[in-house]
């Protein structure tokens, strides 16, 4: 009798993984995407961008996704769930795939919307499947925003709540679903995608002065230096919001030589960043903002340096570019980054002037 226990207990471990070894091909039509992901040969689904997304639907009470946590350091990750609307936390991602549950209460139609947390240099996330009784998501056409940032727009440090800031690893904090770009997307109703990356600037990064930036990993997939898989541009964009700065001006942490802020070379790297991206949406409506981090005379000249980059396309056949000032935010997330309360009140700050610019 223990033995055939066994044996059933075998064949249904057996049974589940052979369920998550690969998505059938019948049931892509069921997950939908948004942001930066890439498709196995298998039909798996990695996440890759800041709250990029898997969103699907099913019935009953029953549903079980498969997610691993993939990188070359082997560390685990994290996603933020929303099921019918409501968000139902952040869920611990582990390098080995594996099956997590997903507590349903009620027998009706469900929409379950699975979003990275993490972010690209952390590694990917990649969604294997779900047992369930899928069927298919009525979405409907929206607007669309891409915001393009650092590790504010990333949401490091935002969520404390399970984690206290100093413990765990450095990502422990992360949640992009948190943060003020996917916050005020939500509230407007629009679709989004985040290309942000912790540290980076626009022609330095927060502590060094030769590593990427931004403009030489945007039009990689993975926001790296990996030029062998380049990124589609499908998502198109109404308005492309661009924070970058925090990290130009940073002093660093003093253990690498600083050199002062370079506005020239700010403006000039700024510059060419916007003539690439119109190159691929010549229509979009362009935003650049300040940074509510970056305070007293060091503000003054970021917004000297944002007048300039506006100025240099007043002539071209492009939509006038706008710019939007961030008030100052105190943040009281972990490495003086905002946590939630903050993005709350950014993006109670950004909402009614990029709803302004959607009509």
């Amino acid at each position: 009798m223990q033995f055939i226990k066994k044996v059933l207990c075998f064949l249904l471990l057996t049974t589940s993984f052979i369920s998550f070894s690969q998505i059938k091909e019948a049931d892509n039509q069921f997950y939908n995407t948004q942001g930066r992901i890439e498709k196995t040969v298998d039909n798996g689904i990695v996440l890759i961008s800041s709250a990029s997304s898997v969103i699907f639907s099913f019935t009953g009470k029953s549903c079980q996704i498969a997610l691993q946590s993939i990188n070359e350091y082997g560390h685990h990750a994290y996603v933020s769930l929303e099921l019918d609307g409501k968000y139902i936390g952040r869920l611990r991602v582990e390098k080995e795939l594996k099956e997590y549950p997903i507590k349903v209460n009620t027998n009706k139609k469900h929409t379950l919307k699975i979003f990275k947390a993490t972010e690209a240099s952390t590694g990917g996330i990649l969604f294997n499947g779900a047992i369930a009784k899928l069927i298919p998501t009525q979405l409907k056409e929206k607007k669309k925003i891409e915001f393009i940032g650092n590790s504010i727009t990333c949401g490091m440090g935002a969520d404390v709540i399970e984690i206290p800031c100093g413990q765990g690893e450095w990502f422990d904090q992360h949640n992009a679903y948190l943060a003020y770009g996917p916050l005020l997307s939500r509230n407007l109703d629009v679709d989004f995608q985040l290309s942000s990356v912790s540290g980076m600037g626009m022609y330095r990064n927060w502590n060094d002065e030769t590593e990427p930036v931004m403009p030489n990993v945007y039009e990689n997939l993975y926001l790296n230096n990996d030029a062998s898989k380049p990124y589609g541009f499908n998502f198109k964009p109404d308005i492309i919001s661009i924070a970058l700065g925090t990290n130009d001006f940073s002093e660093g942490d003093g253990t690498k030589e600083r050199k002062p802020f370079n506005a020239e070379k700010f403006v000039s790297n700024y510059v060419n960043f916007l003539k690439m991206l119109y190159s691929h949406n010549p229509d979009v409506q362009i935003v650049l903002a300040n940074s509510p981090m970056v305070n007293g005379e060091k503000a003054k000249v970021f917004t000297d340096c944002l007048e300039k980059i506006k100025d240099s396309f007043k002539d071209e056949n492009v939509k006038p570019i706008q710019i939007f000032q961030f008030t100052a935010v105190t943040p009281h997330g972990c490495t003086t980054h905002p946590d939630a309360d903050d993005h709350k009140i950014m993006a109670s700050q950004y909402q009614p002037f990029l709803k302004k610019l959607l009509k």
